[in-house]
């Protein structure tokens, strides 16, 4: 068996998810491997004058990162990479703890375009972050929260009890998805002493709020006669974080300086479209770039030239043609995994690639020696979208959007190819550095 080319950038990625169960984890594996290649975090309330080299914002589940090269002036053009730290997944209710016929359940709501089946018989854990009283000036301080054991489960109903399950399953969103845990009672505050136990040993007395999800406790990993695939769930879209988070790095870490400002821009909420404030639709990235430009000396005249020669690559999780139902597909356009990420288009604007960003996202692919594929969906399909567009319409620059071709998008785990999440950070590192 030949070893891929690129297995060493994916058994990064596999440890990276591995780490990163809820967008809040995402933003803390990002922000510590940013600080160990001497990216230092910035705080909205802080004095920005004179910030230069590498530097990142963090806020909940989104993280803005930048680096500026020894001596850029303030117009240097950006080179963004915009990705979304969050996944479909069931998620705890403001008042958790209930029950039926002596099983002790948890409440959850259902986030974002969730398979629902593909979370039936699964061995679930509890990830996310707790607010908690104690912050300096009366401001909630927060907690992480990961507890990778089988607690919780979704149990399927038994083919005895419903022998048309095989002609489609039919889950109702409200009765059928409550994930069992033990049997009796429901105990009012269990959960919550569970979970600020498990937070570095927090007092429940404590626990103000929370933002609380389950995850599957199984194991990233390779799959395949030739293990050429990888199997994790999140893929949608760690893998485009973690791309974008190591070609930061490289950029910044490199032995030629970048001729652009590189910059990752990793958004929350985009599974329920973007709508809040660390979301794509808000203003945070615009706020940020703006502020570094400002920090350098730069005038609302470098602003708007630093915009002008900008160029974004939004990178999310794309469709592989899938063999048992390759007519969902077009015919013309069916990637196949490790022959390159896809860059998608779609001339209603689902996503925001024109033939400039064709040409500019094509022409960094050449210079990395790495293959890319076209992708556009069935006209009788409905077709997805990213932040590409939103971030297109906010920040008026040129964007293109690309991604990693997988089958079982959105499922509890996900595939794509070994190769393809190191082709897609070699490409970024391309945009990002001009190189």
């Amino acid at each position: 068996m030949t070893p891929a080319p690129h297995r060493s950038h994916t058994d990064d990625l596999l440890a990276f998810i591995a780490a990163s169960p809820s967008p809040y984890h995402v933003v803390a594996s990002a922000a510590q491997r940013l600080e160990k290649a001497g990216f230092r975090e910035l705080l909205g309330t802080d004095d920005w004058t004179g910030a230069s080299g590498g530097c990142f914002v963090s806020r909940a589940g989104a993280l803005i990162a930048w680096y500026v090269p020894e001596g850029a002036p303030a117009h240097t053009p950006f080179r963004i990479v915009g990705t979304h730290t969050d996944s479909p997944n069931l998620r705890i209710k403001p008042a958790p703890d209930t029950g039926s016929s002596g099983w002790r359940q948890i409440g959850v709501e259902i986030y974002g375009g969730v398979p629902l089946n593909t979370w039936l018989d699964r061995d679930l854990g509890i990830s996310g972050r707790l607010a908690l009283r104690g912050g300096p000036d009366g401001t909630p301080r927060s907690s992480l929260v990961q507890i990778d054991e089988p607690l919780l489960r979704v149990p399927q109903l038994a083919i005895h009890l419903d022998r048309t399950v095989n002609d489609g399953v039919a889950l109702d969103r409200q009765r059928h998805i409550s994930p069992i845990w033990a049997l009796g009672d429901p105990r009012e505050g269990e959960l919550l002493r569970l979970v600020a136990a498990a937070a570095a040993g927090e007092d429940p007395a404590d626990v103000l709020g929370w933002d609380l999800m389950l995850h599957d406790i199984q194991q990233p990993g390779y799959l395949g006669a030739d293990r050429e695939f990888v199997v994790a769930s999140r893929l949608d879209n760690q893998v485009s974080v973690h791309a974008g988070v190591s070609a930061l790095v490289d950029a910044a870490t490199g032995v030629t300086e970048p001729s652009f400002v590189p910059v990752l821009a990793a958004f929350d909420h985009e599974e329920v479209g973007s709508g809040s404030e660390t979301g794509a639709q808000s203003p945070l990235l615009e706020r940020v770039l703006s502020r570094s430009v400002s920090a350098r000396g730069g005038s609302d005249e470098d602003w708007s030239r630093a915009l002008a020669g900008a160029f974004c690559v939004s990178a999310d999780m794309a469709h592989a043609v899938h063999p048992n139902y390759a007519e969902r597909h077009d015919p013309d356009h069916r990637p196949l995994p490790n022959g390159g990420p896809t860059v998608k288009v779609n001339v209603n604007q689902r996503y925001a690639t024109d033939s400039t960003g064709i040409a500019m996202f094509t022409a960094a692919c050449e210079r990395a020696g790495a293959p890319w594929q076209p992708f556009v969906s069935n006209n009788a399909m409905p077709c997805g979208t990213s932040i590409g567009p939103l971030t297109a319409a906010r920040l008026g620059v040129t964007t293109v959007d690309v991604g990693v071709p997988g089958l079982s998008m959105h499922s509890a785990r996900e595939l794509c190819g070994v190769d393809d999440p190191g082709h897609l950070a070699a490409i970024l590192g391309a945009v990002m550095t001009g190189a």
